[in-house]
């Protein structure tokens, strides 16, 4: 069974994340969406508000679902029995640090990485940047799934 975890913050999923997550579906029997969870980080959106968004976003999806976790993820892939580590490049400089870190959780646990390119139609969509829109009262709308949307518009 081929296993993969697609970590992040996820704050807020984008479409870019969901994109990625749909096109990984047919090389994956089951993809773990896992929130890692940073003491450190100040988030906009709650730990709780962060998983609905994205069990909502994936539910008629039976291979996908959504933990939280801290710590190294190399460590949550051991102790899920994940054989890699989804994640996707939006531009060079996102390959740069992906691929060191790629490198090193190889070199730790043989647990290989799969990179996806983003869609074109989504590639300048990051969390960061959805964040800023939102805080300034921008349309968001066109960023984010529908169940952020949601969560925002009440």
């Amino acid at each position: 069974m081929k296993k993969a975890i697609f970590p992040g913050s996820f704050d807020p999923i984008t479409l870019g994340h969901e994109d990625i997550i749909k096109r990984a579906l047919p090389l994956f029997d089951e993809i773990v969406i896992a929130i890692g969870v940073n003491a450190e980080k100040k988030y906009m959106f709650s730990l709780d508000d962060r998983k609905r968004f994205i069990e909502e976003t994936f539910q008629n999806e039976p291979k996908v679902s959504v933990i939280t976790y801290e710590g190294l993820t190399i460590d949550l892939c051991q102790k899920i029995n994940a054989d890699f580590i989804l994640r996707g490049l939006r531009n060079p400089a996102d390959f740069e640090f992906e691929k060191a870190i790629a490198h090193t959780n190889r070199k730790l646990s043989k647990i290989e990485t799969v990179f996806l390119l983003t869609a074109a139609r989504t590639s300048y969509i990051s969390s960061s940047i959805v964040r800023d829109v939102i805080r300034n009262h921008g349309d968001y709308k066109l960023l984010v799934p529908e169940s952020v949307r949601v969560k925002l518009h009440k």
